[in-house]
């Protein structure tokens, strides 16, 4: 693989990246976590930036809304370092000039993670809060929670939220994953990882299973050797600086891989394909502060090689689009205040 790297622009403490489609055309996301702006690029080379809002920035997740052309669910006002006491979630909207109409979905303190899933025919909000309150930094007495409810496409129906699970300390990582055929929500925290399933027909309650039982901060969910099983990518524990694999062994998820160079504060796991072959993204803060990538090298025994995709930059999050010419990393660099994306060729 070869990869060319695009500065899109500066933006302090960058954190959240995602993509919509908007009347066809593919708009690049990127939100700071601090005060300030989240940004849209377009254009053949994304060249096109304009702003989608100006404050008041602390953006955690976007996560686009189906069948809305573009419109797409956000956090805001979760400030370093946990600051998230008056953290809620907005709707934007593209509007035909171009600017977004933005305006305030629900409260929800110290929403980190978010996302919509899709049971049977209906829409659900799933929110994860990193805690309940907080009285300082390193204050996690009051664990967080998993809220969940129906979601109207139009979102202007207010929503119901119910808690489904709590006591999740330091309830931080979230992935949307394709498990045993149906569309799920792999939620993290120093209890371990809880595979969430939304109601598949009316009637039916939500599921809440544990698949792992040692602190995990982030998680991925890919097939990395194409045997047919998914593989557990974890960033263990809060924060931390074991990036791992897991492959189902005997029935249980048993390490085989972890990645060899010093790093801490890993924030990035992302698992999917590049250029067509399953690739695994990750990213650490501290230390050399690297983006890379791991591929299995071969199955018979399982071996893997790995590559650097930038270093000095403290990624914070990726999101990854597949084109037929090339793919492409979105990537928030936010130990030095830039969005940026790499094109995979």
């Amino acid at each position: 693989m070869r990869f060319e790297k695009k500065h899109l622009t500066d933006m302090f403490r960058c954190y959240s990246t995602q993509y919509v489609t908007v009347d066809g055309e593919e708009r690049v996301l990127l939100a700071t976590e601090g005060e300030g702006q989240a940004l849209s690029f377009s254009g053949k080379d994304y060249e096109k930036m304009e702003t989608v809002w100006d404050a008041p920035g602390g953006t955690m997740s976007m996560v686009p809304i189906p069948g809305r052309n573009g419109a797409f669910l956000a956090v805001q006002n979760f400030f370093p370092t946990f600051q998230a006491e008056k953290s809620i979630v907005v709707t934007a909207v593209p509007k035909e000039d171009r600017s977004w109409e933005v305006t305030k979905f629900l409260d929800l303190p110290y929403l980190h993670r978010f996302d919509i899933l899709t049971g049977g025919d209906k829409l659900y909000f799933i929110g994860c809060t990193l805690c309940t309150s907080k009285s300082s930094k390193e204050d996690w007495s009051d664990p967080g929670k998993i809220y969940v409810g129906e979601l109207k496409v139009d979102t202007d129906t207010p929503i119901e939220l119910k808690v489904i699970a709590e006591g999740l300390v330091r309830n931080h990582g979230y992935s949307r994953v394709n498990w045993n055929g149906t569309e799920c929500g792999f939620v993290t925290s120093d209890q371990g990882v809880l595979v969430v399933t939304p109601p598949q027909k009316d009637g039916d309650d939500w599921s809440v299973e544990k698949l792992l039982d040692v602190p995990v901060s982030d998680i991925a969910v890919i097939d990395i050797d194409g045997d047919g099983e998914d593989e557990l990518v974890t960033i263990e524990a809060f924060h931390g600086g074991n990036f791992l694999i897991r492959k189902k062994i005997d029935g249980e998820y048993k390490i085989v891989f972890k990645y060899h160079k010093p790093m801490d504060f890993g924030h990035v796991v992302w698992g999917g394909k590049l250029r067509g072959v399953p690739t695994i993204i990750g990213g650490y803060r501290r230390e050399a502060k690297e983006l890379f990538w791991i591929q299995a090298d071969q199955n018979e025994p399982l071996t893997f090689r790995t590559g650097t995709i930038d270093e000095g930059t403290g990624p914070s999050n990726v999101a990854v689009i597949n084109h037929e010419d090339r793919d492409i990393i979105i990537a928030a660099n936010r130990e030095i205040g830039e969005a940026a994306l790499y094109f995979v060729y």
